[in-house]
């Protein structure tokens, strides 16, 4: 993840040239770029995963006392994607954007007297994922222009197993939530966008995973819903 980071400052470095240069211009940059009616370009990102935690009530829980969990310790993960973008009118593109991403929560089990586990339980994710998504573009202005986004994401999760301490269903369908800004350069469109992702299902499996030692965990949870925030760069 270390050279992940020092990729991405270098690659906003360099993106950051090359706005300063083409914005400075009067002139539009690919003046015909948003007339077409298919593009295409590639993507990639960088995540925080994060679980809406619902705790049983204190009388459902197992004989091991009272416990809570939350997520702490929001670790970056990465995603990579293709992008097919659909022009429907001036105002609105269809993108659907396959791709894969990868990141991890960590949930910590706390006692009823606060006495913290030593360590977090570790819940690895690699999602296989398949957003649609409608693009509503502002007007542009000169080599810039502002965006929100709006679909639903289908993933399903490779690395679930019952390693992780709990049973997690590996499949669920988000809906998403974005902005960001289209910048115009020379040769293409380079864009960002902030993106919100919110699960619509529970993805805690309640049986467990069978094994003694994880009771301590499946006993004290009734509902995991997923969240990812995801900061995106597009070249098209």
């Amino acid at each position: 993840m270390k050279y992940a980071a020092s990729f991405l400052l270098f690659l906003l470095l360099g993106i950051n040239g090359l706005s300063a240069q083409t914005l400075k211009r009067n002139s539009p940059n690919l003046p015909g770029f948003d007339n077409q009616a298919l593009n295409f370009g590639f993507l990639i990102g960088f995540n925080t995963m994060d679980y809406k935690v619902v705790s049983k009530a204190p009388g459902l829980q197992g004989p091991g006392g009272v416990r809570y969990a939350d997520v702490v310790n929001l670790s970056p993960g990465i995603n990579i994607g293709m992008v097919s973008s659909f022009r429907l009118n001036k105002y609105l593109n269809f993108r659907v954007l396959p791709g894969i991403s990868f990141g991890q929560r960590d949930l910590l089990f706390i006692s009823d007297d606060g006495v913290e586990d030593e360590l977090p339980l570790e819940i690895k994710s690699t999602y296989i994922e398949m957003p649609f998504v409608l693009k509503f573009n502002g007007a542009r202005m000169t080599n810039v222009k502002p965006f929100l986004t709006a679909g639903i994401n289908p993933r399903f999760d490779l690395a679930k197993s019952k390693k992780d301490g709990l049973m997690i269903r590996p499949f669920d369908v988000y809906w998403e939530l974005g902005a960001g800004l289209d910048s115009y350069l020379s040769y293409f469109r380079f864009s960002t966008e902030l993106k919100m992702s919110f699960g619509m299902m529970n993805v805690l499996n309640p049986k467990g995973t069978g094994e003694p030692e994880d009771i301590m965990y499946s006993d004290v949870l009734d509902r995991l819903t997923s969240r990812i925030f995801v900061l995106t760069f597009f070249f098209e």
